[in-house]
């Protein structure tokens, strides 16, 4: 298989040799999963870490109600994976939810702290990558608390457009902590401006 686009990711975020991209990602296998079925279950301990080439993907918990609540929208490219049960080993409180047909590399813990250890290049790409998805998480947890429902799904329609063709409404309403009916009352308000 072509590991282009999982090699272009390694280069997105910062200069990184050819060569050191390839031997970073000479482990990672490549598989695909079809739409709505799990990658990783609740109450399993993560081995591995996924990158997701093609496709859209959630996480979601269950709340009190046995509701489905979505956490994390995910859209290729980008790594997907519970990390504190990946490098803590300890059982994920969350599922890990295919939207779309799927395409993924995935690699071990092992691997990852091989790369840890030996090539300084893989370090500086992991602090990065747990610096931007810190903020993304900091950024959303802002949004949640100090924006209208209106402001957060006009924010996710200019962040990520494409979302609303592949996500079912339900799902967006539920990632916005808004419920269907109120997601229906401001489409329909915006698309009379």
């Amino acid at each position: 298989m072509n590991k282009s686009r999982l090699n272009n990711y390694f280069h997105s975020l910062f200069p990184i040799p050819e060569e050191i991209v390839k031997r970073i990602t000479a482990p990672f296998c490549h598989f695909t999963l079809d739409k709505n079925l799990t990658l990783i279950e609740k109450n399993t301990i993560s081995t591995k870490t996924y990158f997701l080439e093609e496709g859209y993907m959630r996480s979601y918990i269950l709340n009190e109600e046995n509701e489905e609540i979505t956490t994390n929208i995910y859209v290729a490219p980008c790594f997907v994976n519970d990390f504190l049960s990946f490098f803590k080993k300890q059982p994920t409180k969350v599922i890990y939810q295919t939207i779309t047909d799927c395409s993924f590399w995935e690699t071990s813990l092992e691997n990852v702290q091989k790369n840890f250890h030996t090539i300084p290049e893989f370090r500086e790409f992991s602090r990065l990558l747990f610096v931007i998805n810190y903020s993304k998480l900091n950024d959303r947890l802002i949004e949640m608390a100090s924006q209208k429902a209106e402001t957060r799904y006009l924010n996710l329609l200019k962040e990520q457009p494409l979302v609303i063709q592949h996500f079912p409404l339900k799902i967006i309403a539920s990632y916005l902590g808004i419920t269907d009916s109120t997601l229906s009352r401001i489409r329909k308000e915006i698309s009379k401006i």
